[in-house]
Parts: C-alpha cells; sequence; structure tokens
C-alpha cells in the first residue's frame, strides 16, 4: 500500500509540474521566427516579446488561458486535500474528493487544449504546435489516470 500512496503521489506532483510549465512556457505554436504561448509571443531574431492579440478570438484565448489556469488550481487543491486525507480519512474510505478534483483539472485541460486545437493555427502553413501543446495533452491522460485510481483507492492500514 505504501508504494502505490508513493506512486500516486508522485504521479499526481509530476502532474502538478507539467501543467505548470505548460501553462507558462511559451511554447505552444513554433515557426523559425517565433514562439506563442497562451499569453506571449516572442520573437527569436531580438528576444522581444508582446502580448498574445487575437481580434476575432479574444474569447476563446481568454477560455483557453483560464482553463489552464483552472486545471493548475484545482489539481493543486487536490494534492492538498490528498494530504489532508492521507492523515484524517478513516480507514477504509475512499478518496473521492480528491478523485473529484483530479478530474475536474482533466476537464478543464481537455477543455483548453481543444479550444486551442480548433480555434488556433488551423489555417497556418508555417509552424508547429510546440512542446507546451504536447505537454498539456499530455496532462489530459495523466490527470484523468489519477482522478480514476483516487476515486477506485480505499486507505489501508
Amino acid at each position: 500500500m505504501l508504494l502505490l500512496l508513493v506512486a500516486i503521489f508522485l504521479l499526481h506532483l509530476s502532474t502538478i509540474i507539467f501543467l505548470i510549465i505548460s501553462t507558462a512556457n511559451s511554447a505552444w505554436w513554433s515557426t523559425d521566427g517565433y514562439s506563442m504561448d497562451i499569453w506571449k509571443q516572442c520573437f527569436h531574431g531580438n528576444g522581444s516579446c508582446a502580448t498574445v492579440v487575437y481580434k476575432d478570438l479574444d474569447d476563446c484565448l481568454q477560455a483557453v488561458q483560464a482553463s489552464m489556469v483552472l486545471a493548475v488550481i484545482f489539481s493543486c487543491c487536490g494534492f492538498f486535500v490528498f494530504i489532508c486525507q492521507l492523515f484524517t480519512l478513516k480507514k477504509g474510505h475512499r478518496f473521492i474528493f480528491t478523485g473529484v478534483f483530479q478530474l475536474l483539472s482533466c476537464l478543464c485541460v481537455v477543455i483548453a487544449a481543444a479550444i486551442y486545437t480548433i480555434s488556433f493555427h488551423s489555417k497556418d502553413q508555417t509552424g508547429w504546435y510546440g512542446s507546451s501543446y504536447i505537454l498539456a495533452w499530455l496532462c489530459f491522460p495523466l490527470t484523468l489516470i489519477s482522478g480514476v485510481i483516487y476515486a477506485i483507492l480505499r486507505k489501508r492500514e
């Protein structure tokens, strides 16, 4: 049981780190001349950065930003709830609250990544999706798996 708890603890911690990196790193979309994320666009030549502005898609960009921030918040709250439940939960009970927070984080990640995929860069011929975008999609199954594991897991002695 201790080994399983350590594995889940490390999975949850790595998911939080991946979520923070994918939210803050400027690599959702890259070309030879610049890279951009959900917050700013950085140019490789002179190293300057500018705020990302999409006149027609401002609502979509704000939805992606809010969803990624909520995913980080839900995952962090789930982590703290898990730590509290380790010490307060009675034997035989499930980690339901932690699982719910992880599943909410999963939902927010998939919403943000799906909106970004559908709304941005679909007509761009040059450029590619960056590492932060791929990391965001990787966080989706990780949070889903950990949320399901938390919902199934019972506390033992």
